[in-house]
């Protein structure tokens, strides 16, 4: 397990009012999950997994419960980082924190799509 950063209930709260911890974390089942199935995007958005969760650009509505799509644009060229974040809450076992559930790279195009088809919980001003 490892630490990768401390989200800002200003902005996660969006996601869910109920937040028990600002940390979040990833595990070793998560990081090889990432790279078994993302492989291309491993490298590029593993290093920036604090930045994604410190200064988010968009979160947008997921289907699971208490989760939410985490988008970034990065600094590798035009491609956006997307992170399935889990924010840990009241509900949860109380030694669990919030969770990198996976991470990929996304295109302008679907971005747009997203922007189009999807509910934004949450914009960067």
């Amino acid at each position: 397990m490892h630490l990768v950063g401390k989200i800002n209930r200003n902005i996660y709260r969006c996601i869910t009012e109920d937040i028990v911890t600002d940390d979040v974390i990833i595990t070793e089942n998560q990081m090889q999950h990432i790279l078994d199935r993302h492989p291309e995007a491993y490298k590029e958005v593993i290093d920036y997994l604090s930045d994604i969760i410190r200064e988010p650009d968009l979160i947008i509505k997921d289907k699971h419960k208490n989760t939410g799509l985490v988008v970034k644009k990065i600094k590798t060229g035009n491609e956006y980082a997307q992170m399935v974040l889990r924010i840990c809450t009241s509900n949860d076992d109380p030694n669990y924190k919030n969770s990198v559930i996976s991470c990929w790279e996304i295109s302008e195009k679907r971005l747009q799509n997203y922007l189009r088809n999807k509910t934004i919980l949450y914009k960067k001003e």
